[in-house]
């Protein structure tokens, strides 16, 4: 089990400990969707190709904390049920939202969901994948204020054949007590995730330091330098007891855009 500690963390993400109740709650719904049977494991680990592991390779993944701006109906506001939440261009608002557009260095997300039991052998068609991270000045869409009429950076996709779910976004900023990171929530369908039931895992994937320390150089990041100096991976809230199967694959520069990608069996 994490333990996360009692460090003070910025608002947007207190850890484990502020988010027990929610989590309590997500535990019990998974058992009863279940009827008893036992939560299956999840692992996962960096894919530079977004391909599924050997069973060697395929080490459990934390379940982390959804934090307190999730949009799925545990914390108030539900996106996962609003027509327009399914799509792979998350980077703007949609629906009767402001209409607003994040912007920031392009950054194309890849997860592939693989089974556990299979040694991650085995690409997961037909399960969903809800992501959802800050934008660039560290504000979370229906959360922050100035942003409560927006729902950008938040999406829902069903996997395909090869397991895999893409996200065109933006790279996300860094705000004080939280490394650079983006959340997502694993389904066992599309229609799990959009009745926002059942959540088969929540977890979070970070970002590399020299890509994070090269997107920050850019414009409108200025406030992430300062943020990201402060910290470090193994200080951070929810990474410092281990990060290895959830530090993505990052490949591109700041003039073409990078892509990032992580394998996440269940």
């Amino acid at each position: 089990m994490r333990r996360h500690g009692d460090d003070e963390v910025h608002e947007h993400d207190r850890g484990l400990s502020h988010d027990l109740p929610v989590l309590a709650r997500r535990r019990m719904i998974r058992l009863l969707a279940g009827a008893g049977v036992a939560l299956v494991p999840v692992a996962g680990c960096t894919s530079e190709e977004g391909s599924s592991s050997s069973a060697a390779d395929c080490a459990t993944v934390p379940e982390e904390t959804a934090g307190p701006y999730p949009g799925d109906g545990s914390n108030g506001v539900n996106v996962l049920k609003e027509s327009g939440v399914v799509r792979g261009d998350i980077t703007r608002s949609f629906g009767d939202s402001a209409g607003g557009t994040a912007e920031g260095v392009p950054l194309t997300l890849t997860l592939t969901v693989v089974d556990a039991g299979s040694g991650c052998g085995t690409p997961r068609e037909g399960a969903a994948v809800y992501v959802w991270h800050c934008d660039r000045e560290g504000g979370y869409s229906l959360y922050t204020e100035g942003l409560t009429d927006e729902n950008y950076l938040r999406g829902v996709q069903e996997t395909d054949e090869k397991g895999r779910v893409t996200f065109t976004s933006v790279f996300p900023g860094c705000y004080p007590g939280r490394w650079p990171h983006v959340h997502f929530e694993v389904y066992g369908s599309l229609r799990d995730a959009t009745n926002a039931t059942a959540i088969t895992s929540t977890s979070q994937l970070a970002l590399p330091k020299d890509v994070c320390d090269a997107v920050y150089a850019t414009e409108g990041y200025e406030r992430s330098v300062t943020n990201l100096g402060r910290l470090s991976l193994e200080s951070d809230s929810v990474f410092r007891d281990g990060y290895g199967q959830q530090l993505a694959a990052v490949t591109g520069s700041v003039e073409e855009g990078y892509g990032a990608s992580l394998t996440v069996a269940v």
